[in-house]
């Protein structure tokens, strides 16, 4: 991680990362809390935009239902999102509950 004023450069474990590494993606402003100059944790934006990569193809109807399918979005990620989700839509996920919110684009 880089600071975007100073550009002093950090290293976080896996560990500080934690479950955050689903919503990471180069350039991508995030709050790393530091204590002696050290990095402590790291908390993504609250929403993200992030592309599907991969996903089950829809049945018939899913527009007017409630069904949900998994699909694999660009940080290999997978999270449950209406059926009438396509690959190559973009969509805004919420990094504290990792539920999706909307499509932003088709």
């Amino acid at each position: 991680f880089m600071h975007s004023e100073t550009f002093e450069q950090y290293e976080l474990t896996a560990e500080q990362v934690d479950d955050a590494w689903k919503y990471l993606k180069d350039g991508m402003k995030c709050t790393v809390m530091l204590f002696n100059g050290n990095p402590l944790t790291m908390t993504p934006p609250i929403h993200v935009e992030l592309l599907v990569t991969q996903c089950e193809p829809g049945a018939k109807g899913d527009t007017a239902t409630n069904v949900t399918k998994l699909v694999t979005v660009e940080t290999g990620a997978e999270f449950s999102v209406p059926g009438f989700i396509k690959e190559g839509n973009v969509l805004k996920i919420d990094t504290r509950t990792g539920e999706y919110v909307e499509r932003v684009s088709n």
